[in-house]
Order: C-alpha cells, then structure tokens, then sequence
C-alpha cells in the first residue's frame, strides 16, 4: 500500500504533539510494509499516484489542501485533532450558522465549519477518544459508520528511560515536572506555576518558550520561585527527555483540554504519577491510575499535585499504557481503517 501523510504546514515548526504523532505513525505503518511519503507542496499529487491521503489535523491550516484531495478523487482520512469544550448542540448550531452565512457572505468561516467540510470529504475519520468522535457524530454531523477511534500512541523507548542522565545534567530527581509549551494559553502553564508555589518541592517546567505576553508572564512569575527550573524545549528524542520523565515523581498536565497529552503518556510509560486535566478524553486513557484537575483553578491543580506526591509509586499506569498505546498497536488499528477504505 501507498500512502501520502499531510498536514498543515507549521507541523514541522511547532515541535508538539501531532508532530510527534504524524511521525511515529508513519514510522509504525512502514514497520508494517506500507509506502509512506510526506507530502511535499512543491510536488504534485495525481489520482492513482497514492491509495489514499491520511491528513492530520482538520482546521484552517489543512482546509484548501483537503478541498483540493477531494476534487482529485484521491480517498483521504483525517485524524483531525479536534477537541471543544463546547457542546454538541453548540458545534451543530455553528456548523448549520456557517452553511447559512457561506451562501450570503462569502469568505464567513468557522472553526467547526472547517472541520465539518473536512470530516464530511474524508471517506474515514479517525478521532483520539471516544469523546472526541461523539463531538464529530452530534456536533458536525457525521455517521457512526465512518469513525473509528484511533489512539495517540507512545514509543516503547521510554519505558526502559532512567534517571541517571538528567540527575547528573541537573542535580535534581524526585521533583513535579511539565512536558509542553510555554506560551499558549490552553497549556495552562501560569496557573501550574502558580499552584507550585505552595508545593515544597523542586519542580522542572520543559517546553518551547514563546515569546508572547502570556509566556512573558510565565516567565517572570517562575523566575519569583527558586524550586522551578524553566527549561527550553526538549527534541521529543533526546534521551535527557526521556531521562527527565524517569526522574520526576509527579508528571503534571494542567491543560484545558488534551487528547490525552502525548507527554503525559511518555511520563505515565517512564513510571512517573501522573496529573492531568479532566478535559479531552484523558480518563479513557489513563482510567483509575492518574489525578484529574479543574485546569480553571490553581488550588485544584495544587489539590491535584499534593495527592499524587502522597501516593507510593506503582506499575498500574505503566502496564496499563504500555499493553494499549505503543505505537505499533496504533499502526496496526491505522492501517486496518486503511484496508477498509481502499
């Protein structure tokens, strides 16, 4: 089988989850004999060149890429990375709001009207959760036939991680750790620094640091703490990351939403407790082995850190992540869909 894997064009420069997630997929399929190309938008795709298009991410950044697949007649999938706090209810009546204004007032977008035409043109839709695909099914409309819930996955490298290099790189073990960005305000990062305030412990915060208003204010309120160690990003594949992880006791992921936070599986698979955000389908993932916080309020995350401190380490959230979510299990459940589209 011949695939082409799309996306949108700052992928690549964000450094996040779906890219992490657009590449181990890829490298996944190909341990499983499937061709995979990137695509290149200097090259062009014809019908026939490729079996299908499996485009990551379906948002304004991939909207004239997948109208233009469309219009080829090249089968596409979309896992299209897409989470709202809003109801079901709510996207429907903005999706119908969009469709009533696009045919008065052209160039009248939404983001859930976006995604609705992109969902809508892929013959297979491959949501993160459970949550997220009933969001796609009641809110933009589409059948239960053409979703399959498709998992973010880990790499299996992390679970033989140990503490070693990054205690000797920093000094420090057994300390509150945040795996992200530092800039976007859904990552949450000002209300974590400010319920570390009150954690009398050493805490370390990795993550690309923005230079915006918000990751400004990040900054200088960390800088007030003398047990925060702020560190710029990371790569995804060094080993001092995968180090980190193996040294901390508490990982953290206060964010609005996540599905699930791929860090927070790396974390969960090193052997680190886990605290993450009740939003985005993370108790699908993480069940009755992790903490989950308001991401609203700095003491329930400060609630949320302080109960996993108090708890003994054990193997429940390694196993647990580890016999579901490798990326391999991912491949597989990936090109199955693949197999029942083309």
């Amino acid at each position: 089988m011949n695939v082409c894997i799309a996306s949108y064009q700052s992928a690549m420069l964000l450094k996040g989850g779906p890219k992490t997630q657009i590449l181990q997929t890829k490298r996944g399929l190909e341990s499983l004999g499937v061709t995979v190309t990137l695509f290149d938008s200097w090259e062009e795709i014809r019908k026939g060149q490729v079996d299908l298009v499996h485009l990551f991410g379906a948002n304004i950044g991939t909207y004239h890429l997948a109208r233009e697949i469309h219009k080829l007649g090249i089968p596409m999938v979309v896992s299209p990375i897409f989470f709202s706090r809003h109801s079901a209810p709510f996207i429907r009546t903005a999706v119908t709001a969009q469709r009533v204004l696009g045919g008065v007032l052209r160039g009248t977008w939404t983001d859930y009207g976006l995604a609705a035409d992109i969902c809508s043109w892929s013959k297979a839709v491959l949501p993160n959760t459970a949550g997220e695909a009933a969001l796609i099914r009641n809110g933009i409309g589409i059948p239960s036939e053409r979703l399959t819930v498709v998992p973010n996955g880990v790499e299996e490298r992390f679970r033989s991680a140990t503490p070693d290099l990054f205690r000797a790189t920093y000094g420090i073990e057994n300390f509150v750790l945040n795996v992200g960005h530092v800039g976007p305000g859904r990552k949450n990062v000002f209300r974590l620094i400010q319920a570390l305030e009150k954690v009398n412990a050493p805490s370390v915060i990795i993550g690309r640091i923005e230079d915006n208003d918000y990751g400004r204010l990040c900054v200088d309120e960390a800088k007030k703490n003398p047990r925060i160690l702020l560190l710029d990003a990371i790569p995804n594949d060094s080993e001092l990351l995968a180090s980190a992880y193996a040294a901390c006791d508490v990982f953290v992921l206060p964010s609005l939403f996540e599905t699930p936070g791929i860090a927070a599986l790396e974390a969960a698979l090193a052997g680190a407790k886990v605290v993450v955000t009740k939003f985005g389908g993370t108790e699908e993932y993480f069940g009755d082995d992790a903490e989950y916080v308001e991401p609203t309020s700095w003491e329930l995350i400060h609630h949320g850190i302080m109960t996993a401190m108090n708890k003994p380490k054990n193997t429940l959230l390694r196993d647990r992540v580890a016999g579901k979510y490798l990326w391999r299990h991912v491949a597989e459940q990936t090109l199955a869909v693949y197999h029942s589209v083309v």
